[in-house]
């Protein structure tokens, strides 16, 4: 880029001119960014009679029934939430109204009330309208959404890695995005730490996911997964040290009632369509001695699973691609119920970087995918390198996952819409799968283009 026009962009973002990295605005034009967009001091998310913050998720039926959770000021009396079967007229018509269960939550940004309904005795494949009221008069705008359909139907989903860092100034970009290329998406998986938390502003990012996520959340469901960094540590630096899991998961969402013991909150399934889906959580597996409990449940949940795919989703890689990481833990513990049902697709976050492998027995399933939605890159290892492909550093994605029949069709995207990964498992109608790759139209594998990042750490590519 000629000088004048660098100077020009440098004095309109207010960006300075250093040398090093390569980004959106050309060689060596890079700046620092806070991890959320709010200023220090500013009260932009403190809980008001407007309600905010609104998530609706799977039950373990979603063909008949969904839970909805949002968020007010305190001294909001009886709250509930209004369902309609969606119509073409704005006359909605007498809504079914259902009390909210309602619990006071204090963070950062003052005292506030999370209220959450179960919603039941729906309709299969129906679009129903649905608002939740605040304080002082306040309603939220209706959204809708369509209840899972029965098994034969076609499921179109969504599937991120880690938002976590920056989620207002870069994460925004990935989830509108995915809206371009699954218009008929009927959920959203997040497959682990949403935010990064323990820097005194955890619900300023709780506020920015939430934001970022609302045009997804609007249409369909969310099916959220614990991370790491959505625990935090108690008695830090002493012999009673242990992860605890934050305040902030319990009131965000309401989640089916159907968990591993010892992980009721953090692990549970439902049936959509043709497929199960089985959420687990790593970190407990990992940290708090819950593995073997999770890998039993997880036996039973896929023993019993009447559909025809099955996709299991933990935060943290059975394969890391990132230097220096090795989760023996749940190789050992999980892998093997994993293997043993022929998961179709184990998809994870944790590591940062973008890879996929099969099984060490090369089988077509499971497919073991690690993926990023967010601003924070790391390094691939050598040995991921070697062992998956594609592989892919400093480049945030998006996936889309189409369920017809036979046939599951995955694509990874680019958050500028490029195809960077697609491959299809086929059945044969008797249980076993065969893997197409979908080579045409993707681009090539990307890798990191500097040495270290803006604070000086070789072993990422981005905060």
């Amino acid at each position: 880029m000629p000088r004048a026009p660098r100077l020009l962009l440098a004095a309109l973002f207010a960006l300075p001119l250093t040398a090093g990295a390569h980004d959106a605005f050309g060689p060596g034009i890079h700046t620092l960014e806070p991890n959320t967009l709010v200023p220090a001091g500013d009260l932009r998310y403190a809980p008001a009679a407007r309600p905010d913050r609104i998530v609706a998720s799977p039950s373990a039926d979603p063909a008949y029934g969904f839970q909805v959770s949002w968020r007010t000021a305190t001294g909001v009396d009886a709250p509930r939430l209004e369902l309609v079967v969606a119509g073409d007229a704005p006359a909605v018509g007498e809504p079914r109204r259902l009390a909210a269960r309602s619990t006071v939550f204090t963070t950062e940004n003052g005292v506030g009330s999370q209220h959450q309904v179960a919603v039941d005795g729906l309709e299969p494949d129906t679009l129903y309208a649905f608002r939740v009221q605040g304080g002082n008069g306040w309603w939220s705008p209706w959204r809708q959404l369509r209840t899972a359909a029965a098994p034969g139907t076609p499921l179109e989903f969504l599937y991120f890695g880690d938002t976590q860092n920056k989620n207002a100034s870069h994460g925004s970009r990935v989830l509108l995005e995915a809206l371009r290329h699954a218009p008929r998406a009927r959920l959203a998986v997040f497959a682990g730490d949403l935010v990064s938390g323990g820097d005194g502003e955890d619900d300023n990012e709780w506020g920015e996911w939430a934001d970022i996520v609302a045009p997804v959340a609007a249409t369909m469901l969310v099916a959220p997964v614990t991370g790491n960094h959505e625990y935090f540590e108690e008695f830090e630096d002493t012999p009673q040290e242990r992860r605890v899991l934050g305040p902030h998961w319990r009131h965000m969402f309401a989640l089916p009632d159907n968990g591993a013991a010892g992980t009721e909150r953090t692990t549970y399934w439902f049936d959509m369509h043709d497929a199960r889906f089985v959420v687990l959580d790593g970190t407990s597996a990992l940290d708090l001695g819950t593995a073997a409990a999770q890998a039993a449940w997880l036996d039973g949940v896929l023993a019993g699973n009447p559909r025809v795919w099955s996709i299991v989703v933990v935060h943290q890689p059975m394969y890391s691609p990132r230097e220096g990481r090795d989760n023996a833990l749940l190789r050992e513990h999980l892998m093997p119920v994993l293997e043993r049902h022929s998961v179709d697709l184990v998809l994870q976050g944790h590591d940062h970087t973008y890879g996929r492998r099969a099984g060490d027995d090369g089988a077509a399933t499971p497919q073991y995918v690690v993926s990023v939605a967010g601003a924070k890159q790391y390094r691939l290892s050598q040995e991921a390198r070697d062992t998956m492909a594609p592989v892919g550093e400093d480049t945030q994605l998006l996936q889309v996952v189409r369920i017809d029949g036979d046939t599951l069709r995955y694509e990874a995207r680019t958050v500028t819409g490029r195809l960077y990964d697609a491959f299809s498992l086929v059945g044969d109608g008797r249980g076993a799968r065969r893997l197409v790759e979908h080579t045409e139209g993707r681009i090539e594998p990307r890798d990191c283009g500097r040495d270290a990042t803006l604070k000086g750490r070789a072993d990422r590519c981005w905060e």
